[in-house]
């Protein structure tokens, strides 16, 4: 029931953006046939828009706030043992990273992938890396281009809480975006 739940936000929030980056209407000005040498296209791509965001948006460390807030978006999205499932929770903010890092082309992320201590090495860090590519996932579903986007798996390496008990282990499992 939950992940049929979640699964149907996520179609909702893929249709709706689908939608809006169609575009219906008529043509009003004539197309003109060309007289004269046929020319080839250029292909160079239109150059990225890196016209800083106003300073209100973000805080000193480029990180962006809640539209019309002064409270950061949450760049920390915590995991259940074992998984690499996002929660309902996380989906409303990374909705609002992705509407930013649509608006800011020439922004960069990077998500880290993170483990408790519990498990091997190599498992670790493949979880890990599931954790960061579910949070890619998401933000290319949602618009975002993946060259915005890049993933780290640290596993169990870079420990949020070096406890050894359940509440630190919970905080150890987790994607973390870091913009550049």
């Amino acid at each position: 029931m939950f992940y049929q739940w979640i699964r149907s936000l996520a179609l909702a929030s893929l249709v709706l953006v689908v939608a809006a980056g169609c575009t219906s209407g008529t043509r009003t000005e004539p197309v003109e046939p060309s007289v004269g040498p046929t020319q080839t296209p250029d292909r160079t791509p239109p150059p990225v828009d890196t016209t800083p965001v106003s300073s209100a948006s973000v805080d000193s460390n480029g990180n962006p706030y809640f539209p019309g807030t002064s409270r950061l978006l949450p760049r920390t999205f915590y995991y259940a043992y074992d998984r690499a499932n996002l929660g309902p929770d996380d989906l409303a903010a990374l909705e609002m990273h992705a509407s930013f890092l649509r608006d800011n082309p020439g922004r960069r992320v990077i998500i880290e992938g993170h483990c408790d201590e519990r498990g091997t090495r190599e498992y670790n860090l493949a979880l890990g890396e599931r954790r960061a590519n579910s949070v890619r996932r998401f933000l290319v579903s949602a618009g975002v281009p993946g060259s915005q986007l890049e993933t780290v798996s640290f596993g169990e390496e870079r420990p949020e809480d070096a406890g050894h008990a359940e509440s630190a282990w919970g905080r150890n499992r987790r994607a973390v975006m870091l913009y550049r």
